[in-house]
């Protein structure tokens, strides 16, 4: 936004509970509105704003029902976790396109966005690394067919260790990503693989694609960001330094690429490009993901929401590591299976998740700690 202010118009701006960031961003931008989703931070905000003629709305209802405003073409959806779901779907029934940064909105209810979208007309362009170097790689490619894409992941910080290594491991570990700077829970789900089992699944409703097209493939250096191999063998990659401005700018300049002040990536002063295999078997939440892809109907919005209550718990010292994906598998087994899913199914499914794993972690908290 600040490099092309001659382009770009900052309409909306929200945040949950930083406050103080949405106050700066707001005096630099000048937005029509802000919402603060924590309620308790709203005086705090619009007393701030109040000087610059800035309508300061709270909650989450304002969050979901501000993104259909007349004046706004295009929303980034960036909300952690199922927190998203809603008001991408909001904004997608008032004809907004939508540059989705928020991967458990196709995890939890891909079906259902997928065909809203094309109901609506509305284009979903991605602004993950990963799914929008696939979708840069397949610009120009739409009479061909795709074999598989190849996702790339940096490993984490735990990349090459054993079990017996991540029974042990902190929080302040697990937060140290060696490549990305992120949110906490987004940078455990990296460390744990569960990021790369989103992307997966996100993956098969963004591309229309089945499972068996979709590989992950560890690539430290996370140099390409994803790769797409046609029906003739040939391979397109992405490539590019790691940093997130440069997917955010082409999905909202999209079909057009701007110029960027961004670093240049140089080939022979960065040396060796390297490729491992996931190991599923220690990393066991990029199987459950898998798992649930291929099941289908509501697992993977089981699946998101037990990680997201797994996540916490680890965030709060109150399960181990390896304790993530245990919790996880037994809400997976024990939660009602529903084949073909509706918006309330998925949104009972999500609350009754959420329930099942509390409860599941008090009985079983001696096993997983």
């Amino acid at each position: 936004m600040r490099t092309h202010r001659d382009k770009f118009e900052v309409e909306v701006l929200t945040a949950q509970d930083n406050a103080e960031l949405l106050i700066k961003q707001a005096v630099e931008f000048k937005p029509n509105v802000v919402v603060i989703g924590n309620q308790e931070l709203y005086h705090k905000v619009a007393d701030a704003l109040e000087p610059f003629d800035i309508k300061v709305y709270c909650g989450a209802g304002s969050v979901a029902s501000v993104v259909e405003m007349e004046s706004i073409d295009i929303v980034l959806t960036a909300i952690v976790g199922y927190a998203g779901l809603i008001p991408t779907i909001r904004a997608i029934k008032a004809g907004k396109h939508i540059a989705l940064a928020n991967k458990e909105t196709l995890v939890v209810a891909g079906d259902l966005v997928t065909q809203l979208a094309e109901q609506f007309k509305v284009f979903i362009i991605p602004v993950d690394s990963e799914h929008s170097a696939i979708f840069q790689c397949l610009a120009g490619e739409e009479f061909n067919k795709i074999e598989k894409i190849i996702l790339t992941a940096s490993g984490g910080p735990f990349r090459g260790k054993d079990v017996n290594y991540l029974k042990t491991v902190t929080k302040e570990q697990a937060l140290k990503h060696p490549k990305w700077n992120m949110g906490a829970k987004i940078t455990i789900d990296s460390a744990t693989l569960m990021n790369k089992g989103l992307e997966v699944i996100e993956a098969k409703w963004l591309f229309n694609l089945s499972p068996e097209q979709i590989e992950v493939v560890v690539h430290p250096q996370s140099v390409i960001h994803s790769m797409v191999q046609f029906q003739d063998g040939s391979i397109k990659a992405q490539l590019g330094l790691p940093d997130m401005k440069l997917p955010i700018q082409y999905a909202l300049s999209y079909p057009h690429r701007l110029h960027s002040p961004l670093p240049r990536y140089d080939f022979v002063a960065h040396g060796e490009l390297t490729f491992e295999k996931p190991d599923m078997h220690t990393f066991r939440n990029l199987a459950l993901a898998y798992h649930a892809m291929n099941k289908g109907g509501n697992t993977p919005c089981v699946l998101n929401a037990a990680n997201e209550i797994a996540v916490q718990y680890f965030l709060e010292n109150k399960i181990s590591f390896l304790g993530i994906s245990d919790l996880i598998e037994r809400c997976i087994e024990k939660q009602t299976y529903i084949a073909h899913p509706t918006l309330d199914d998925y949104i009972a499914t999500d609350k009754e998740t959420r329930a099942l794993a509390r409860n599941l972690y008090s009985n079983i908290k001696s096993y997983i700690t």
